[in-house]
């Protein structure tokens, strides 16, 4: 085992959320990042609210002694060619590398309907052997790209997306070279009917980013039920903070120590603070994850 070295960070969605601004969108940044912070947490993702200009962006976050973590890029490869797309991450790329974060998440939005009021099922997927591969090739040719930039994709399967279910990701990972590193979202892949240790044990080498969310099952059931849009299932509730549903996060941690990952810990969780009080929801995601990150490693079975 190599060395396993994290540092726990949190995205604003907690507090605000910016695809259904009625969500928090009263709350200032700087509540969120005073927050944080107390609580504990090392560093913050990007939100909508944070400022896009790099010394701005870098002297807001050392008031409150608080790193980048990372920040969402909604990129179009699925429709573009690799030169829009390099010339569109610009300013964003510059952001993120004068600011220290090593990775950027990558969202492909092209025809996603994550944010659009239509049932799951109506999802885009790319259908022929063609079309994945050459938006793998294109994916793999632009995070190149960023990593001679010193930044690394960290592509992020999602609900509403073409990438979104266990086999996309295999068929993702399978197409592409170790320049596109793999965000790992617990709650994404289990709302997509995965089991979350065995795709992080089965992608670990290619995970380079981790967003802790967990699920309410019982609602995820009613959004397929149901035919929810995505909006609908995070307005429910289908998603909380680590140890609030039942995703089995000690198996998570205990997977990413006997890997050495290294890298970031990012409480995520789109919730209506109305309801799941930010402080205390926030509070909790850090708690469950310090005390699994501090337990000592418990050698598997395999490894016995």
């Amino acid at each position: 085992m190599t060395d396993f070295e994290v540092r726990i960070g949190i995205n604003p969605l907690s507090w605000m959320n910016d695809d259904l601004p009625s969500l928090g969108g009263e709350t200032p940044l700087e509540l969120a990042l005073t927050e944080g912070r107390e609580i504990g947490y090392d560093g913050f993702e990007l939100g909508n609210k944070f400022p896009r200009e790099p010394q701005a962006l870098k002297t807001l976050l050392a008031q409150y002694d608080l790193a980048l973590v990372s920040g969402w890029y909604s990129g179009r490869l699925a429709k573009r060619s690799v030169a829009e797309e390099i010339e569109s991450v610009g300013p964003h790329l510059e952001l993120l590398a004068k600011n220290g974060a090593t990775v950027m998440v990558y969202g492909e939005v092209a025809d996603s309907i994550q944010g659009a009021p239509q049932p799951l099922y109506q999802r885009p997927r790319f259908f022929s052997d063609a079309q994945w591969e050459e938006y793998a090739a294109r994916l793999d040719e632009f995070a190149r790209y960023t990593l001679s930039r010193g930044v690394r994709v960290a592509y992020h399967h999602h609900m509403g997306a073409y990438v979104e279910t266990p086999a996309d990701v295999d068929r993702l990972m399978s197409l592409t070279s170790d320049a596109v590193g793999l965000l790992f979202d617990a709650g994404h892949i289990t709302f997509a009917g995965g089991d979350p240790v065995a795709m992080l044990d089965k992608h670990i080498a290619r995970v380079c980013h981790v967003h802790c969310k967990d699920v309410r099952p019982a609602v995820i059931k009613l959004a397929r039920n149901r035919n929810w849009s995505f909006l609908d299932a995070v307005v429910n509730g289908a998603f909380t903070v680590p140890g609030d549903g039942t995703v089995d996060f000690a198996s998570i941690i205990g997977c990413l120590k006997q890997h050495g990952y290294r890298g970031w810990l990012v409480v995520e969780a789109e919730q209506d603070p109305v309801i799941a009080a930010s402080y205390q929801y926030a509070q909790k995601g850090y708690q469950t994850l310090r005390s699994l990150v501090d337990a000592p490693l418990v050698p598997s079975r395999e490894a016995a």
